[in-house]
């Protein structure tokens, strides 16, 4: 995804996880890292990866009482909200702060598994029309949670 190109070159400064390595990080050792969903609360709603919790802000993770020294993987749509959170945690002296490189979108497109309220499903909310284009449509959810 060339958007996965301009995340990158914007954020040149923060640490990127491909969905297949993070995948085998989840499948072998799922209580590292924490994954952080940093889209808002009615897209978590409709779908997110295992285990992640939404938040969306330095200060909403810092009252959640997560580790500076934890790894973190923050995602959101396609990577460009998860990476702007990430160097603000880099700034507020999180160390381990990878962006999940293509985000949701990437995540589910490669085939991954995705949660909404405990059970497996299929829909991604796209954030708007434009990244909506880059999910089968059978996919893309019309923003209402399961």
């Amino acid at each position: 995804m060339v958007v996965m190109q301009v995340v990158r070159f914007q954020f040149p400064d923060v640490a990127t996880v491909s969905s297949q390595d993070l995948a085998f990080q989840l499948a072998n050792d799922p209580s590292a890292p924490v994954m952080i969903d940093t889209r808002e609360p009615r897209e978590y709603a409709v779908s997110h990866l295992p285990g992640a919790l939404n938040l969306t802000t330095v200060e909403a993770i810092e009252k959640e009482g997560i580790a500076k020294d934890r790894p973190l993987v923050v995602y959101c749509t396609v990577g460009y909200r998860s990476a702007y959170l990430a160097r603000e945690l880099n700034a507020a002296g999180y160390g381990q702060v990878a962006n999940l490189d293509g985000s949701i979108i990437q995540w589910h497109n490669q085939g991954n598994r995705l949660l909404a309220q405990g059970e497996l499903v299929q829909k991604v909310h796209p954030y708007d029309k434009t990244w909506g284009l880059l999910l089968n449509p059978n996919d893309r959810s019309d923003g209402t949670p399961k």
